[in-house]
């Protein structure tokens, strides 16, 4: 990654909360103009970090260096950065126009170029008629937009969001999250947004950082992460991944479903491998096309609306079958099939300890 377009520089940082070590050496460069979700379980240490780069929390170690410049010692209010937080924090006696224009006020705006500013932005938010109303009359979904719109008045240098729309309801979640994009493409501003949804991280993504124990286990484009997990973790994290203990790498071959199987991997030899490979990446056949393919029993189906899923089980492992329709015509609970890998889709690392 080109360093003279690395906007932020999160650098070797660390927290510790007394004993506690909440993030360990993170080291994170984060493009101009790009969308980064900080992706993890409850308590992984991403918005510790997203506190840290809008300054409500200084680093026991480490630096961030925001276009070369090292901001720990510049407090939240002069970074000028946007943020979104759960708590929304808008004012609810203060009329819309006067929630979004907040900012630009402090920053001695004129009283025109506020409210052009603020027209602009409702206009973006596609609600333009609610400029005089009262925070407080706005329904769950009018307030996430009014905080956005707020939160990009400022023209920020960087957009911080920790997990804006966990309160609202499936539907709007999923409209919030394409404006949210387009939004953020609109103004090309630098966006990190924390978030605990997988499928929000790899919609709304360029760059998915998953955390796991205040470390990071992997940063990559969302394709990658989905499609090329670094470990156990991730690959269980995102997605319905099927884990299988692999065995030994040993004479170029791993041992799949009690099935010995000629692959290629950097592992050296006598590493003990687990592989991951999604459910839409194994494909049922009947006997009749088995060959030497390893043989399962059907022990759950269940229709998904767009596919169906399948558990079978195999010589001991319990895979996750995901297909369309078509494919699983004639399947039922109890009879056996033919499990086919597709060995180019499956991941393979280091067993953990």
């Amino acid at each position: 990654m080109s360093t003279h377009n690395t906007h932020l520089h999160i650098e070797g940082v660390s927290k510790n909360f007394g004993d506690v070590k909440a993030l360990s050496d993170i080291d994170l460069k984060i493009e101009r103009g790009s969308f980064v979700c900080l992706l993890g379980p409850s308590g992984c240490g991403k918005t510790t970090l997203l506190r840290i780069i809008a300054g409500f929390e200084s680093a026991s170690t480490g630096r961030l260096l925001l276009d070369g410049s090292d901001i720990a010692q510049t407090p939240p209010h002069k970074r000028g950065f946007g943020m979104v937080f759960q708590s929304l924090a808008l004012f609810p006696h203060m009329s819309v126009a006067r929630n979004i224009a907040y900012g630009l006020k402090l920053r001695g705006v004129s009283g025109k170029a506020q409210r052009d500013r603020v027209e602009e932005l409702l206009n973006v938010i596609q609600l333009p008629s609610i400029a005089d109303r009262a925070v407080s009359e706005l329904s769950g979904g009018q307030r996430q937009r009014v905080a956005i719109a707020r939160a990009l008045a400022i023209q920020p240098k960087l957009f911080l969001l920790d997990e804006p729309l966990s309160a609202l309801d499936a539907k709007l979640r999923d409209n919030m999250q394409i404006e949210l994009r387009q939004l953020q493409q609109k103004f090309g501003v630098t966006t990190i947004l924390v978030t605990h949804d997988q499928h929000e991280a790899m919609m709304l993504a360029d760059e998915l950082v998953v955390l796991k124990d205040g470390a990071v286990r992997q940063a990559a484009a969302p394709s990658t992460v989905y499609q090329h997990p670094a470990d156990s973790f991730v690959a269980d994290f995102l997605g319905a991944a099927n884990l299988l203990d692999v065995g030994t790498y040993r004479g170029g071959e791993i041992q799949l479903l009690g099935a010995a199987v000629a692959i290629a991997t950097h592992h050296p030899v006598g590493t003990k491998l687990q592989a991951a490979v999604r459910a839409e990446h194994i494909k049922l056949l009947p006997m009749s096309a088995a060959g030497s393919a390893p043989i399962g029993t059907i022990a759950f189906m269940r229709d998904l609306g767009p596919m169906n899923e399948v558990i079978v089980d195999v010589n001991g492992a319990r895979l996750r079958v995901r297909g369309p329709h078509a494919e699983c015509q004639g399947l039922e609970v109890g009879a056996q099939v033919a499990v086919m890998i597709d060995l180019a889709q499956m991941s393979l690392f280091k067993a953990a300890e």
